[in-house]
């Protein structure tokens, strides 16, 4: 689990419902209309909005926000640096085994086409295209709940003028203005909540996964052509650790 994720989340609604429980209590923000206003209707937008196989792995995607793949991009580095050592040393075919043996499905395919003797240009654009179409996927993914977030205020205002027509419309009786201004200011409060606890931040933790993901796609590639094209093991390391913060590029040559 990605703890900064988790601890964010956690202490957002711990500290917003701690500042409620100082109030009035959790009770009188709960509003059934409100929700249905606000939440059903805006996931209900989405529905039009998103291709419905995209809604379907919705809860996939919020796995990914809170757990995400892990990169172990030093060894990768390492592997990458080991496999050019011995494409230079006994020619890069004897890595035909070790590509059918790769559990790196991206790696996998790069190192089949160069031991296959593909153009280096052909490789290039495959591995380029590969990497591309998935980070527009990603994008994609992300794009769901930032949408969300704006129509989750959106339909957060739509339950306001609802409520408020509510209000304005009885006013003689005294007892509705209490229950049409509920729905008008809580919707307003879950429209709030929606954007800017959930739709926003996951979004952008979802750009920033995608983002991982499309460097360690692009360190493959340029180790991919380094080894086709033989470079020194040398040469081909420090080329992929400058991909790495200063305070991880730890040569293995050192």
């Amino acid at each position: 689990m990605d703890l900064g994720s988790v601890i964010g989340m956690v202490l957002i609604f711990a500290l917003l419902g701690s500042a409620m429980m100082m109030g009035v209590g959790i009770g009188p923000y709960i509003d059934i209309p409100s929700v249905l206003i606000t939440i059903g209707g805006s996931v209900s937008a989405l529905l039009v909005s998103f291709k419905l196989e995209q809604m379907k792995n919705l809860f996939k995607y919020l796995g990914v926000a809170f757990k995400p793949p892990k990169y172990d991009v030093p060894a990768l580095v390492k592997k990458l640096v080991d496999y050019a050592t011995q494409a230079r040393r006994d020619g890069i075919l004897s890595l035909e085994q070790t590509a059918n043996q790769e559990e790196n499905d991206f790696l996998r395919k790069g190192l089949s086409m160069a031991v296959d003797g593909a153009e280096p240009d052909t490789i290039r654009e495959l591995l380029e295209i590969d990497m591309e179409q998935t980070l527009g996927r990603h994008k994609a993914n992300a794009g769901i709940f930032d949408t969300w977030a704006a129509l989750g205020g959106a339909f957060g205002m739509i339950g306001t003028l609802i409520g408020l027509v509510a209000m304005l419309m009885n006013m003689s009786d005294p007892s509705t203005i209490g229950p049409a201004m509920a729905v008008a200011l809580i919707t307003t409060f879950y429209g709030a909540l929606l954007g800017n606890v959930v739709g926003a931040p996951i979004a952008s933790i979802l750009l920033i996964r995608a983002g991982d993901e499309a460097l360690v796609k692009q360190l493959i590639i340029e180790g991919i052509m380094s080894i086709q094209a033989g470079d020194n093991p040398r040469t081909l390391e420090a080329k992929l650790l400058a991909f790495l913060p200063p305070t991880q590029r730890i040569s293995q040559f050192e």
